[in-house]
């Protein structure tokens, strides 16, 4: 992705912020300057900036179970989310200003020590592109902070200089040269920010599909068309019950649930949806179902769907319509949606489709999980 040009600055340090990223930590530092960032606002201290870091990572962390480092390395900035999910009751969903408010306001010891290990490095190294002036030896990046940010404010035209060196309470602000450029080009700057971001995760996370939909939360999804499909399949069907409490559907303002977690496929896709109760579906919540209690029931239930489809062309219709929001892999749709397919065959071919994906989820970190009525 090309960076804008500017005939004052030399984009081509801007342009390699991100070499040699063996953490996470610089895509979150440098995103956290972006958010706050104004013709207005150009001066913020270390500890705005990991609010905002730590903010940006809670959802990637609490509801997509994403790794934000190497396996087998601790990365601090996934470790003190977790540790605030455990010491606080806020939902994976939580608002990113409540999560910052929140962290204006912690004094936990454990909290406060991981903030102190996220400005270790990174508000000194993410600039190193820059430094063609002067040398910094291996004494003075492992010496004072203070000793190190006299140093680096020699170079010349960096995007931000350190001011009055206290921990925390330490600040940068963003030089002049570089203000007009970083907010004039916010928008093209982000998502240059989150492809290189995406590119990390993917290479952190080989096995999570959807990496693109997980580094922001997502927006409202629309299963509206998959809701009237599934009711006109229950109303002609009334028989249908829900998989997990056996619960009628027929009077029931049913809503659709995805059998392996959103949180981990990313999609809606048509072979990972069925209908439930909101009782049900909010009990469920990011878990994933017992594959040995609950597979051939959601397997049968979608076989019962596909004889449907066969019978009755206002079914075949809404499904067609489907089909053409919620089923987007032609290999799939060739498997699944051919005609003429026993119970067996339909089940053991959503099998050979669905529990890949399952165990990719399981090995992530969802948890399995079993209805336990209500």
């Amino acid at each position: 992705m090309q960076l804008p040009i500017s005939n004052e600055l030399n984009i081509g340090y801007l342009s390699r912020l991100f070499d040699n990223t063996s953490n996470c930590y610089k895509f979150f530092w440098f995103q956290a300057i972006l958010r706050k960032l104004n013709n207005n606002n150009n001066r913020f201290s270390f500890d705005e900036l990991v609010n905002e870091m730590i903010a940006d990572a809670w959802y990637m962390v609490t509801e997509y179970h994403l790794r934000l480092g190497p396996i087998g390395v601790k990365d601090n900035l996934e470790e003190v989310v977790k540790y605030i999910g455990i010491i606080c009751s806020f939902p994976s969903s939580e608002k990113r200003d409540k999560i910052v408010e929140f962290l204006e306001k912690c004094d936990d010891k454990m909290v406060l020590k991981y903030k102190q290990t996220l400005i270790l490095n990174v508000p000194y190294r993410l600039q190193v592109p820059f430094y063609d002036e002067i040398c910094i030896d291996n004494k003075i990046w492992n010496g004072s902070k203070k000793t190190l940010s006299n140093e680096i404010n020699k170079q010349n035209r960096l995007m931000y200089y350190f001011i009055g060196i206290n921990g925390l309470k330490t600040e940068i602000e963003i030089s002049d040269v570089w203000l007009d450029y970083l907010v004039k080009n916010k928008e093209i700057l982000m998502g240059w920010l989150h492809l290189n971001l995406i590119h990390y995760l993917q290479n952190k996370n080989p096995s999570v599909p959807g990496i693109v939909d997980k580094i922001v939360p997502p927006a409202v999804r629309d299963l509206n068309r998959v809701r009237k499909y599934w009711s006109l399949i229950i109303k002609a069907d009334p028989s249908l019950t829900d998989i997990y409490g056996k619960v009628s559907l027929t009077d029931e303002s049913i809503s659709v649930d995805h059998f392996v977690p959103w949180q981990f496929v990313a999609h809606d896709e048509l072979w990972n949806l069925h209908p439930t109760t909101r009782e049900i579906n909010s009990s469920k919540s990011n878990f994933l179902p017992s594959w040995i209690q609950y597979f051939e029931l959601f397997g049968s239930m979608e076989y019962r769907a596909y004889e449907m489809r066969q019978q009755y062309p206002q079914i075949k219709q809404a499904f067609e319509i489907c089909s053409l929001y919620h089923l987007n892999n032609q290999e799939i749709r060739n498997q699944l949606y051919v005609a003429g397919l026993s119970r067996v065959q339909f089940i053991e071919r959503l099998a050979k489709v669905m529990e890949p994906v399952y165990e990719a989820a399981k090995n992530c970190g969802f948890r399995e999980w079993v209805y336990q009525g209500g």
